[in-house]
């Protein structure tokens, strides 16, 4: 219906919006399915509070409905998915999709590549088991074969394997469902009876796996002890609190997992990158392609931080290719039911090497982790990074060969993480450093001007006039701070040195959650 009324500023005599209450009310009261509260939407409560329709009714003329809440999923509308039309699509993807649909340049860069375990010369290999158990993943040979033949006859523009790539994509982007992408490809084969089409989603998947995307599942503890990997891949309950690996299941079925972490491998990821001429080429481009020297920062490359780098490892630096990543991650709750909060963390890396205008374009984006809920995993965060830092470590210290399709050479990648990007609280997390409390501050460290306040039980930071040029006059104004002047020169800078000093201090701990095993061993 037309949601027109939402907006209007004359809702106690409008009859527009009279009417579109009522109709809200009544598509309301049929999704609450006899119950006499439902959430209320006005201002105010913004669905968080559960009233009887009457008072729902009356906030709605009083407070007005949230004019943001334009679907209703709280009150029976289904939630409609974002579509995105064709001139909300970058000029830049649209440039891609030469580099899309060219299945036979893309298959030789992935035959010439390091990440596809088949030998250039070998006869087709059988069919290996998929790593997320649904249908085998097709051969080299099986996916040369399926981007040489046509969709159909008397089809020039998609061969069948670079059909199902674009429908893939498609679904992508439109945020499809499984159920209706089956129902298309039941549509077509239908409409098109000679052409060459998956019979299902999951078939479609199969394709997808064979040119390198696929992700491992490991197992970790319940209590974010350890992850049932490397040493622990065959116990099947946790050695520090005892927990079982499995959901325990009185069936009879295949056994369940508690928790299961999803990892992307960053190798193929960055080899990815080097498969199209073109975006191989880009990741030389801070070194070969931006030359302007001033004092204005337009891109990583200008920072301090990444010109030290350089200062200090020279080896890294000679070879432009050599990847700098940062790291982003933070908690969402992928469902609307604000009642059971479950939260997901997925931990992004983000290639600097590219443009300016490419490096933050999220099909460069690459997803390394998915850590599972329902609660934020903390400081047990180091847990789950785990076999993302083994893979950084093999990239620092001895490189992966990868073919670069620019040059038509295979080299020695390294790649070193940089930067991390993430609010206040995921900084704690990621970096060891406790952000609430007497120190907070990881810059000013030991030097961090705290004051506890007796009645609202916590502490304040008042010692950021130290920051301000000495005869600044908020230095000498008592009455709007703390009741004192400050004269003190800021806290001192922490190097590097001083912060492996302190690591090493620590001494002994060991990674997980502390209080979860605890608990685990009291109920035990």
């Amino acid at each position: 219906m037309d949601k027109s009324w939402m907006n209007d500023p004359d809702r106690l005599v409008s009859p527009a919006y009279a009417e579109g209450v009522k109709y809200f009310l009544s598509q309301a009261r049929n999704h609450a399915s006899g119950r006499d509260r439902i959430r209320c939407p006005c201002r105010a409560c913004l669905n968080n509070l559960w009233l009887p329709l009457f008072e729902v009714e009356t906030h709605l003329f009083i407070k007005g409905i949230n004019p943001d809440y334009t679907q209703w999923i709280f009150h029976g509308e289904d939630e409609t998915t974002l579509y995105v039309s064709d001139d909300d699509i970058d000029d830049d993807i649209i440039q891609e999709d030469d580099y899309i649909d060219d299945m036979q340049h893309m298959l030789d860069y992935i035959r010439a590549g390091t990440f596809v375990d088949v030998p250039q010369d070998s006869t087709p290999a059988p069919n290996r088991p998929s790593i997320t158990g649904d249908s085998p993943v097709p051969s080299f040979d099986q996916l040369l074969e399926d981007a040489r033949r046509l969709l159909f006859d008397g089809c020039t523009e998609f061969s069948k394997l670079s059909f199902v790539v674009k429908l893939l994509h498609i679904k992508s982007i439109g945020g499809w469902s499984i159920k209706s992408f089956d129902m298309l490809l039941d549509l077509l084969r239908s409409a098109f009876l000679n052409a060459l089409l998956p019979q299902s989603y999951e078939e479609s998947r199969s394709l997808e796996r064979g040119l390198g995307f696929k992700y491992h599942k490991i197992h970790a503890c319940p209590n974010d002890c350890i992850l049932f990997w490397k040493e622990n891949a065959a116990l099947n309950e946790c050695p520090v609190c005892k927990a079982s690996r499995w959901i325990p299941n009185t069936h009879g079925s295949r056994a369940i997992p508690q928790k299961v972490l999803r990892y992307f491998p960053l190798k193929p990821g960055l080899q990815r990158l080097f498969m199209s001429a073109k975006i191989a080429g880009d990741m030389r481009w801070h070194k070969e392609q931006w030359t302007i020297e001033d004092t204005c920062m337009r891109h990583p490359a200008d920072s301090e931080c990444w010109k030290k780098f350089d200062e200090d490892h020279g080896w890294f630096a000679a070879d432009p290719r050599n990847v700098r990543l940062g790291l982003a991650s933070d908690g969402f709750t992928p469902f609307n039911n604000l009642a059971k909060p479950h939260s997901i963390w997925p931990v992004i890396l983000v290639p600097y090497n590219l443009p300016p205008w490419s490096c933050m374009k999220d099909q460069f984006f690459m997803t390394s982790l998915i850590i599972p809920g329902p609660r934020l995993p903390g400081n047990e965060i180091d847990v789950y990074l785990q076999p993302l830092i083994d893979e950084l470590l093999e990239f620092w210290e001895d490189g992966v060969p990868t073919y670069d399709a620019s040059t038509k050479e295979t080299f020695m990648l390294h790649a070193a993480l940089l930067w991390t990007i993430n609010d206040f609280p995921a900084y704690g997390n990621l970096s060891g450093w406790s952000t609430k409390g007497k120190l907070a501050c990881p810059s000013c460290n030991a030097d961090t001007d705290s004051n506890w306040l007796k009645y609202g039980r916590k502490h304040c930071y008042m010692g950021h006039r130290r920051f301000l040029p000495l005869d600044h006059i908020w230095r000498r104004r008592k009455g709007l701070f703390n009741g004192r002047e400050d004269h003190r020169m800021p806290p001192r800078d922490i190097g590097a040195e001083d912060i492996q000093t302190q690591l090493q201090m620590i001494g002994m701990f060991s990674l997980g959650n502390l209080i979860g095993r605890k608990n685990a061993l009291l109920k035990s």
